[in-house]
C-alpha cells in the first residue's frame, strides 16, 4: 500500500466523527447505508456529514454509489483491510503471533 495513501487514511481517521462514521459503516457490511441514515445515527447535520463523507472518500476508506435517489456508502473493505496489512507488515519481526489471527472480514472475496 502506498505511504501517501496511508498516511491519508489514518489522518481521516483520526477525528471523532469520521472514525465513529466508518465503524458504523463497516456494520452494515457490503450493503452500506444511505447518507440520512448514517447522519441520523451518528448525530451530524447533513454538511457535516457530507463533510466528513469526501474525507474518508478521498482517503478511499468509503465508496459512495448512487441508487434511485439516494447515496448509499460503504466502507472499502479492500482499503480497510490494505491498512492492516500495512500497519502489521513486519510485526513481531516475522515471528508466528497473534496479528496473524485476525479473521476474515465480510469484506474479503474467498
Amino acid at each position: 500500500m502506498d505511504s501517501n495513501l496511508v498516511v491519508r487514511a489514518l489522518s481521516a481517521l483520526a477525528h471523532e466523527s469520521r472514525l465513529a462514521i466508518f465503524r458504523l459503516l463497516v456494520v452494515a457490511g457490503p450493503d452500506g447505508m444511505p447518507a440520512g441514515e448514517i447522519a441520523q445515527q451518528v448525530g451530524l447535520s447533513p454538511s457535516s456529514l457530507s463533510f466528513h463523507l469526501k474525507d474518508l472518500s478521498h482517503a478511499d476508506l468509503v465508496k459512495p454509489r448512487q441508487d434511485g435517489r439516494f447515496v448509499i456508502y460503504t466502507a472499502n473493505f479492500d482499503a480497510m483491510t490494505g491498512l492492516i496489512g500495512f500497519l502489521t507488515e513486519n510485526c513481531c519481526a516475522g515471528a508466528t503471533c497473534a496479528a496473524s489471527d485476525v479473521p476474515d472480514c465480510c469484506g474479503d472475496t474467498p
